[in-house]
């Protein structure tokens, strides 16, 4: 209407020209184009999508419900005291500290605690030693390398974490023990830190490339915000990109302590293998996973330490289990900053 009420005689014939077009209707529900209708293969695949998720879930439910069944029941055999002891009695009845897992013989013994400070020892260095190069990695290729040199470097970094964790364990066994032995003069040859070296190598890839993940997803214009403010490229490295990627980070060196914890062969070839409890990073040592690897195959089904094995296993995926969680708890937190 307002085109008729214009000024000018031009303004008045466009507006009768509007007023002789047809009006235009609204189109007929019955009539609009129907919805597409989703095709056979597309409903397959996402059914087959969320099997595979329910079938994950249930699987990992099924595996603590198998270590636990098993794992009780070596608590019903043994007491409990016995897996938290740290001293036992000589023949005169003096208290000494002695190998504490030792589930052969006749007073057979089942102690934890070397085996939880065994793996510890070697998976927190090996953590220190593989986030130091790995975050360094991770900001390299994030920040500072050019899209060749990336293209190139990262294929090269990741190619560690398909190297076999055997090959590693063996040339730690066979070389590195020996050089650090003759470089630190330490009383063992193999001990926690040369496990700590040998499971650090397989466990920088993981963090360098979620370290990369989380740089990569800082927004661009921080950035561009600080290079607007006069900062140069470290300043905005130090300043903002890392800052802000730092529970990404975080959760990085957790999933890769939960790595180091999980490794089995390389432990089992470079520690030595005495259940000791101690704090010396030079000092032979025993953890979970080797203890299983090397005693589950040559025990009795349904004895006393084939039931202790698997109650050293429930342990073990409850403790990777739970270093899982707090990892994915950061990363969401993560998410929700960035994206607020």
């Amino acid at each position: 209407m307002w085109l008729t009420m214009g000024r000018g005689s031009g303004t008045s014939a466009w507006g009768e020209v509007v007023a002789e077009l047809p009006a235009v209707r609204p189109v007929p529900a019955a009539s609009r184009r129907p919805r597409r209708r989703r095709d056979w293969d597309e409903v397959v695949i996402e059914a087959g999508l969320r099997l595979a998720g329910y079938v994950a879930v249930i699987l990992i439910g099924l595996i603590f419900a198998f270590l636990l069944k098993e794992g009780i029941q070596a608590l019903l055999r043994i007491p409990l005291s016995e897996f938290l002891s740290t001293t036992v009695l000589d023949y005169q009845g003096n208290p000494k500290v002695v190998r504490l897992w030792q589930p052969v013989g006749d007073a057979p013994k089942y102690s934890l605690l070397p085996l939880l400070t065994g793996s510890f020892l070697v998976a927190v260095p090996a953590t220190i030693l593989a986030g130091i190069f790995g975050v360094g990695t991770g900001v390299y290729l994030a920040e500072l390398a050019s899209t060749r040199t990336r293209e190139i470097l990262k294929p090269m970094i990741e190619l560690l974490a398909g190297i076999p964790t055997v090959v590693i364990g063996f040339l730690c066994l066979a070389s590195l023990g020996t050089f650090l032995q003759e470089l630190l003069g330490t009383t063992f040859r193999l001990n926690a830190f040369v496990g700590a070296i040998g499971v650090a190598l397989v466990t920088v890839p993981l963090i360098a490339s979620l370290t990369e993940d989380a740089l990569r997803a800082v927004p661009a214009e921080l950035r561009s915000a600080a290079y607007g403010l006069g900062a140069t490229r470290w300043q905005v490295i130090a300043g903002v990109s890392v800052p802000a990627a730092v529970s990404g980070i975080a959760a990085a060196c957790i999933l890769g302590m939960g790595r180091a914890l999980g490794e089995t062969m390389i432990v089992l070839l470079a520690t030595g293998n005495a259940a000791l409890i101690t704090l010396d990073v030079f000092s032979s040592v025993r953890t979970m996973t080797a203890t299983i690897a090397a005693e589950l195959g040559a025990v009795v089904q349904g004895g006393e330490q084939y039931q202790a094995l698997f109650l050293v296993g429930g342990l073990l995926l409850t403790i990777t289990f739970t270093i899982n969680v707090v990892a994915e708890l950061v990363l969401e937190r993560m998410r929700r900053r960035l994206a607020s």
